[in-house]
C-alpha cells in the first residue's frame, strides 16, 4: 500500500472533546431505550424520564435573581448551571449539539491544551448562564426562558475557533474581520430560525455570551497566551 494511503480521511477527535460529549451521548441513549420500552415504565417513559432530567438540571435565570434578592444560598441549586449543557429537549437538539462540539471541538484542540478546551467549554457556558442571569435582571418585563442544552458552550468553542481564524489573518496581514464570517451566519440562521418558530426565544442571548467569553478567553487559554498578555500590559 502506498504511504499514507492507509490513514484515516477523518481526524480522531481528542479524548476531552469525547469526555465533554459522552455525557450527553449517554443522557440520549437513557432517554431512547426508555422511548423503545427497553428500560421499563411504559409508553411515554422516555419523554417523562427527559422532562425530569431537564427539571433538575434546567438552568433557570428568575430562581438564581430571587435567591441573590433573598441573600440566600443554595448548595443543592449551584450545580445547574454546570449541568444545563448535558440534557437536551429532544434528540436533534442534542444531536446538534453533540456534532457541533466534536467538530468544532476537535478544531480547538489541536491548538489548546486539553485543560483548556475544558475551560473554554464550561467557562462559556457559566459565562453564558451569568451573562443572562443579568439581562434578565436589567429587563425584568421580558421572560426568560431557563437554559437547558449546551449551545452557549458550543457558541464559546466557535468563539475560540473565530479567536485562532483572527490570530492567522492577523498575522497573514489580512482583513481580521473575516475571522467573524462563521458567527455571522450562525446569528442570522438563529435570527430567521427564531422569527418562524421560537418567538420570543430569549436564550439567544446566553449563546452570543457563550461566544465572546470564549473568544475573550482564548486570549489567555492559547499556548503562550499569559505571557503575551503581561507583556502587553508591562508596553502600555
Amino acid at each position: 500500500m502506498r504511504p499514507g494511503y492507509d490513514e484515516s480521511p477523518l481526524n480522531p477527535v481528542p479524548a476531552v472533546v469525547w469526555a465533554l460529549v459522552l455525557p450527553m451521548i449517554a443522557s440520549e441513549a437513557v432517554f431512547g431505550l426508555a422511548q423503545m420500552g427497553l428500560t421499563g415504565g411504559g409508553p411515554g417513559a422516555g419523554m417523562a424520564m427527559r422532562q425530569v432530567a431537564v427539571e433538575r438540571t434546567a438552568y433557570i435565570p428568575d430562581l438564581i435573581l430571587q435567591l441573590w434578592q433573598m441573600r440566600v444560598i443554595l448548595l443543592d441549586q449551584s450545580w445547574r448551571i454546570l449541568t444545563y449543557p448535558f440534557v437536551h429537549l429532544s434528540l436533534m437538539h442534542g444531536v446538534f449539539v453533540v456534532v457541533f462540539c466534536l467538530a468544532l471541538g476537535n478544531l480547538v484542540a489541536s491548538q489548546f491544551r486539553a485543560w483548556a478546551v475544558v475551560a473554554l467549554f464550561f467557562g462559556s457556558s457559566i459565562g453564558g448562564a451569568l451573562i443572562y442571569t443579568l439581562f434578565a435582571g436589567l429587563f425584568p418585563q421580558f421572560r426568560f426562558q431557563p437554559l437547558i442544552g449546551g449551545y452557549p458552550a458550543v457558541y464559546g468553542l466557535v468563539g475560540a475557533f473565530t479567536f485562532l481564524l483572527w490570530t492567522r489573518l492577523g498575522q497573514e496581514n489580512a482583513n481580521r474581520m473575516r475571522a467573524f464570517t462563521l458567527i455571522g451566519m450562525l446569528l442570522a440562521f438563529q435570527l430567521v430560525f427564531g422569527i418562524l418558530f421560537q418567538s420570543g426565544n430569549t436564550t439567544w442571548i446566553a449563546e452570543v455570551a457563550g461566544f465572546a467569553v470564549g473568544f475573550l478567553m482564548s486570549f489567555v487559554l492559547i499556548p503562550g497566551g499569559v505571557a503575551r498578555v503581561m507583556r502587553q500590559i508591562r508596553q502600555r
